[in-house]
Formats: structure tokens, sequence, C-alpha cells
């Protein structure tokens, strides 16, 4: 008898009407959301306008969504193109399947559309979402819960995930909840990069570079827990080749990129700062109240002086009288 254990939900999807309510797409959703608001809190403070994290998140995010997806039915094509399998199951989005490696990679080409549209450097806005993207992920994991899926291997510490389903090939028992576990490592991914942002003014996309980095080291060892199927390659699963691959490729870039361009970028919006400051506004106040004193002592002087004229010439014409 299991004295605790993480209840799975009895089902994943809710029904208003005949409208379909899925916990899966609610939590990708509500990543979404924290990842823009967090993003354009942090952008503002580099220098940036209010609104463009978001108006650059209309690009990024369907290509992310796009290159999840297509990274996922590559990667695993048999659950749709084999023998016995129908392939509009590839575009159910909302039944699971998105890469993490496919939306990053796409979604940061329509982030680099976007950025052009603006004229404004990609790298610049990587760093500014970076932690809140890793704050989406650990949202977005929770909808693997709800779907049951991407488990560990059986266990039954108090912590384990109790699996109910038997669809899809699933055994009901107890698992480490995988799941849970990137979830947390991806919100300590989000704070390592806030701390090491502030702590070494972190510029030209390294913020970014230590999210995926460190992303990568937990998806490392979370992935080799994993008992769904997948391809390995030298007895690694796929997704443990990817991970080593990225984060070699980031740790490289934050090398280098340091050593290149230190420090952080100076403009990130160009004319996000064209307004006078208050400071200035005050100045300038000042500046007119200044010059209207000068031009109204003028026109007093100017006043005056005839009459100094006329009071100065009254006693010689009394004295020809």
């Amino acid at each position: 008898m299991e004295l605790a254990y993480i209840p799975s939900p009895s089902r994943g999807v809710l029904y208003l009407g005949p409208i379909p309510l899925r916990g899966y797409a609610f939590c990708i959703i509500i990543g979404v959301f924290v990842a823009v608001w967090l993003g354009n809190k942090r952008w503002i403070a580099r220098g940036g306008r209010a609104g463009t994290v978001a108006d650059i998140a209309v690009w990024a995010v369907p290509f992310g969504l796009v290159g999840g997806r297509l990274y996922h039915v590559i990667t695993d094509y048999e659950l749709y193109f084999s023998p016995g399998r129908d392939w509009v199951d590839a575009f159910k989005v909302w039944e699971g399947g998105l890469g993490i490696w496919g939306a990053i990679a796409l979604g940061a080409v329509g982030a680099w559309i976007g950025c052009r549209r603006r004229g404004i450097p990609l790298p610049a806005y990587a760093d500014a979402i970076a932690p809140g993207i890793a704050f989406a992920q650990a949202i977005g994991r929770w909808g693997n819960w709800f779907n049951q899926e991407l488990y560990g291997r059986e266990t039954h510490v108090p912590w384990a995930l109790h699996i109910t389903s038997s669809e899809g090939g699933r055994v009901p028992g107890y698992y480490h909840p995988t799941f849970l576990y990137e979830s947390l490592w991806c919100v300590g991914v989000a704070l390592l990069v806030i701390w090491a942002d502030r702590r070494f003014q972190l510029g030209h996309g390294r913020a970014f570079a230590l999210y995926v980095a460190a992303y990568c080291v937990g998806r490392g060892w979370i992935e080799y827990m994993r008992v769904d199927d997948a391809h390995h390659i030298l007895g690694l699963r796929l997704n443990d080749w990817t991970a080593i691959i990225v984060f070699l490729l980031a740790v490289t870039y934050i090398v280098v990129s340091a050593k290149k361009r230190p420090g952080r970028e100076a403009v990130v919006e160009p004319g996000a700062s064209d307004g006078p400051s208050e400071d200035a506004a005050g100045a300038e106040a000042g500046a007119d109240v200044a010059e209207a004193d000068t031009e109204a002592e003028a026109e007093d002087k100017a006043g005056a002086e005839p009459d100094a004229v006329e009071a100065k010439d009254e006693p010689e014409s009394a004295k020809k009288s």
C-alpha cells in the first residue's frame, strides 16, 4: 500500500458544451503569457519600449509551435507514419508532443523576423526573454501531467507519479515524475539567469546562452530517466545527444562572445529614449520662464526710455522760452 504519491488527473480535457478545454493547451498558453510579461519588464529595464516584446512574440510564438511540432514528428515519425498509424494525428498538437529544441530553433527565426522589422538586435531581445522562456517551460511541463506522459522509471518513492491510463501502451503503476523534475529544474534555470544577469551584466545574447546551457544539463539527466520509446545512438537517447551538442555550442558562444563583445548593449531599441527626461523637461521649462522674464524686463525698459528722454528735454525748452 502506497502512503503517498502524486495522483494523475482522471482526464486531461473538460467540455464547455461542445468546446473542449484541454489542460495541455492551457499550460502552454499560460506559459506564453508569463514569458511575454516577464520579458516585457526586463526589456523596459534595459531601455526598450513597452509592448515591443509582445509585438515580436506574435512572430516568435507561432514559429516556435510549428518548430516544436516538427521536431517531435520528425524524431518520432513512427508514431504517425508507420503501418496502422494515421498521419493526420501529426497535426493534433493538443494531444502532446512539442520538442523544445525545434521550438527554440524555429522560434528564434520568428523572433529574428520580428526584430528585423523593428530594427532591434536579436541577441538583446533573447537576453530579455530568456528567464521567461524557462518559466514557460516549467509551466508547460504540467501539460504532460494532464496527458499522463513523459514519466520515468518505476519507483516507490513518496513523490512517485501514479499512472492510471493504459492507452498508448501505458502500464498503470508508480513512476518517477520526470515532468515535475524538469519543471523544477526550469524554475531553477530561470532564477540562475536572472541572478547572473544582474551580477555580471550579461549582454549580446549571453544570458540566453546561459539559459540554454543550464537547461541542457538538466535535460540530460532527466532524459536518461525516461522510459518512453525513443531513438538511441551509441546507447544514449537522441535527446541526450542533442542536449550535449547544444550545451557545447552554448558554452562556446558565451566564451567567444565575452571576448569579442564584452559588456552589455548601450542601446537595445533605437529611438526608445528620444523623449526628454524629467530633468531635461524641468530645465527646459525653467529656461522658458527665464526667457519670458527677460523679454518682459526688456519691454518695460523700452517703455520707460521715451519718458526719460521727454523729461530731459523739457528744462531746455523752458529756458528758451
